[in-house]
């Protein structure tokens, strides 16, 4: 793929917790020879990227289920100093990740992003007594459920999320669609200038 200059190995921002979808389509443009760079915020990606401290960065600006992605299209309108330069469509697979052992009866509360919680409302709606929580991105929360130990608290991320904080998936595939995908722009500073490689 495009994306790879000639001085090694891209560091791009992203937003959420190593295991989220944005590191995954940082891996997809790249073809996993970039750095990917956790970030808290939509609106820190943004940041970094105009003001150089970063070169590229990726924003989820709308998923086939949930829509448009509002925090993520204001933050890259609210920096002035950035282009849109590439897009990457990927495949979601939402999943509910529990501790090993734990059981869906069980369960009392699942967390997780509002947009990944938005592609689960028919899994959701037919499980009321789960108490949902939100948090600021999907691998953030398999992470606070590994790191609580307690097998009454689920998440809703990714596969690549449970295999990094030891959960297991309890349900695979609780988005409402199956052809569930997100769009990821690539960002640079505006008037960046392309090399041999397209960049």
């Amino acid at each position: 793929m495009d994306g790879v200059t000639g001085e090694g190995a891209p560091r791009v921002g992203y937003q959420g917790e190593p295991g989220a979808f944005g590191e995954a389509a940082i891996a997809r443009w790249w073809d996993g020879r970039a750095e990917a760079v956790p970030m808290p915020t939509f609106e820190h990606v943004a940041d970094a990227v105009a003001a150089g401290v970063l070169p590229f960065g990726v924003l989820p600006v709308e998923n086939s289920i949930a829509g448009r992605v509002a925090a993520a299209e204001a933050a890259l309108a609210d920096e002035g100093h950035l282009e849109v330069v590439g897009e990457v469509r990927l495949a979601v697979d939402q999943c509910l990740l529990a501790l090993p052992g734990a059981s869906l009866d069980a369960l009392e509360s699942v967390s997780s992003h509002p947009v990944a919680l938005a592609q689960c409302g028919r899994f959701l709606r037919a499980h009321p007594w789960l108490r949902v929580e939100v948090v600021e991105d999907t691998a953030g929360a398999a992470r606070m459920v590994a790191a609580a130990g307690d097998p009454r608290r689920a998440a809703i991320a990714g596969r690549a999320a449970a295999g990094r904080h030891g959960l297991a998936v309890l349900v695979a595939d609780v988005h409402d669609r199956a052809d569930n995908e997100t769009r990821f722009v690539i960002i640079a500073p505006a008037g960046h200038a392309r090399g041999r490689d397209g960049w």
